[in-house]
């Protein structure tokens, strides 16, 4: 049994955010533990306008990228959900203007901002998602 339409909007906005941050972190985490590594290219995920573009691609009224004809009848829970699960983000490569003598472009104090702001995304999105389902849970129990 589907249970798609249990949930909104923004709890697939959510999760998926949640996804993406986790993958992100482990990217920082890569960074800096190559902080030494000689000729190495810090890289960064970047999905932030990819999942913009999927939510603004469904509130402008967009069919889903599954749809093969104008005129199919849209399949039922295909709403934002199924455009934000095909973010994927792209991994780029964000070299330091001034590498070091031994080729590596990692700026330390650079990635350590990154991973902190991240990880406030990511409690943020965690939190957020916690109240979801807190309400629904209070749904289901009925008030006392």
């Amino acid at each position: 049994m589907r249970i798609d339409g249990i949930f909104n909007d923004t709890v697939a906005l959510l999760g998926k955010s949640v996804d993406l941050r986790a993958k992100t972190q482990n990217l920082i985490a890569s960074n800096i533990a190559n902080a030494e590594t000689p000729n190495f290219v810090p890289k960064t995920l970047a999905f932030e306008q990819e999942l913009q573009g999927a939510l603004k691609s469904h509130q402008s009224g967009q069919r889903p990228s599954a749809a093969t004809h104008p005129r199919h009848i849209p399949i039922r829970g295909a709403g934002v959900g199924s455009a934000v699960q095909s973010v994927s983000g792209k991994v780029i490569e964000t070299p330091n203007k001034t590498p070091g003598r031994d080729g590596n472009a990692v700026e330390l104090e650079d990635e350590m901002s990154k991973l902190a702001e991240n990880q406030i995304m990511f409690n943020a999105s965690v939190q957020m998602l916690n109240k979801k389902f807190e309400g629904l849970q209070t749904a289901i129990k009925g008030a006392l």
